[in-house]
């Protein structure tokens, strides 16, 4: 008899991206300039009149070969991340890779360090290796979810960094994706909040560092995995505080969708995510190419070949512009993007526009000039 389908859901979707990390390993190898050339014909008739290879002293000692990969799951003792933890304990080995965990202490809440301690025991349990425990500050800017979500970040990053790990499994589910797209709706920041959390995404210099199995998996499948799997789960109060945006809209705000809509809308929710990041990521590349031939020859951006543009190109360009000059790129707002667009649509003789950052976007002599402020 195999697995229960709860367990046999998150094991699977796991596996899969156990896979594509591993991929990924492989082709980071192969690019490596101390990589042997691959070259299947035999060495006679690659070299013609040589010593075959075998009689020939190497000149170096062979390379050693490569540790296994290590990757590593975020785990906040939540139903979550246990159950993810469970499936890369239970499928991590049968690919030869190291699993490993990390949790994150923010400090918030009292006897968080206890709990840090519990979940290390519990990953202990699973049979992971490394395991550790980060208790980080968290700051102020952005808001209070926003902070953690930034100091939780850093410290991922950071042990990704101590460990050599290859990737980060974050237990991110579909109905956390639903969520996601609805505040980004709700902040009216344009397509790309729409399309909530990358399957894929990065960090400092690992462009695909962190890895999401359960996007299209409910909250639900992964508690009913811990429950047949005797895990004991940790539930955060702050996931239930209506003090907390994303609380309210979990706990009030999408009951009320579904009530007024019927069943369903978590799953259109996170279908409307994987379509408006496909519809982005189309954008943004179109931007990308679109760039050079609208800047002169000293690099300024002309107004002129911007307007003709289609505006979601356009705007594209003109943010990357903003945030190249030094605007932060969570403090740059869709208002923002549109008063400089004004400058290039509609100009009326208007004034230097001030961005965060002390970033100042005014158009001279027909160029749009984004600089550093005095």
């Amino acid at each position: 008899m195999g697995p229960h389908p709860a367990v046999a859901a998150i094991r699977l979707a796991v596996r899969r991206v156990l896979h594509d990390v591993l991929t990924d390993v492989q082709r980071t190898d192969h690019q490596r300039p101390d990589a042997p050339r691959q070259d299947a014909r035999p060495d006679a008739q690659r070299n013609p009149g040589r010593v075959p290879r075998a009689s020939r002293p190497h000149p170096h000692p062979p390379r050693e070969q490569a540790a296994p990969p290590l990757v590593l799951v975020a785990c906040s003792g939540g139903a979550d991340s246990m159950a993810l933890a469970s499936a890369l304990a239970f499928e991590a080995p049968k690919l030869g890779i190291r699993a490993g965990g990390v949790t994150v202490d923010h400090r918030l809440q009292g006897g968080s360090d206890l709990r840090a301690a519990e979940v290390v025991t519990r990953l202990t349990a699973l049979g992971l290796d490394p395991i550790e425990s980060v208790a980080v500050d968290v700051g102020r800017d952005g808001g209070p979810e926003a902070a953690a979500r930034d100091a939780r970040y850093a410290a991922l990053d950071a042990a990704a960094e101590r460990h050599g790990a290859s990737a980060i499994l974050l237990g991110h589910t579909r109905d956390d994706q639903a969520e996601t797209v609805l505040l980004g709706l709700a902040r009216g920041s344009g397509i790309r909040s729409l399309s909530g959390m990358a399957a894929v995404s990065g960090g400092p210099g690992a462009d695909r560092r962190y890895r999401r199995p359960f996007l299209h998996i409910d909250r639900q499948t992964a508690r009913k995995a811990c429950m047949v799997q005797s895990l004991p789960v940790w539930d955060d109060p702050h996931n239930t505080d209506p003090a907390y945006t994303r609380s309210r809209l979990r706990h009030e705000g999408l009951p009320a969708l579904e009530k007024a809509l019927g069943k369903g809308v978590v799953e259109a929710l996170a279908r409307t995510a994987q379509l408006s990041r496909d519809d982005a990521d189309a954008l943004d590349h179109w931007a990308a190419q679109a760039e050079a031939s609208v800047r002169d020859a000293t690099g300024l951006l002309e107004c002129a070949k911007l307007y003709a543009l289609p505006p979601a190109v356009r705007r594209r360009i003109v943010r990357r512009a903003a945030i190249e000059a030094g605007s932060p790129a969570g403090a740059l707002f869709a208002r923002h993007i549109e008063e400089i667009d004004r400058l290039i649509t509609g100009w009326r003789g208007q004034g230097a526009i001030n961005l965060p950052g002390k970033v100042v976007a005014q158009r001279q002599g027909g160029r749009l000039v984004i600089r550093q402020g005095c």
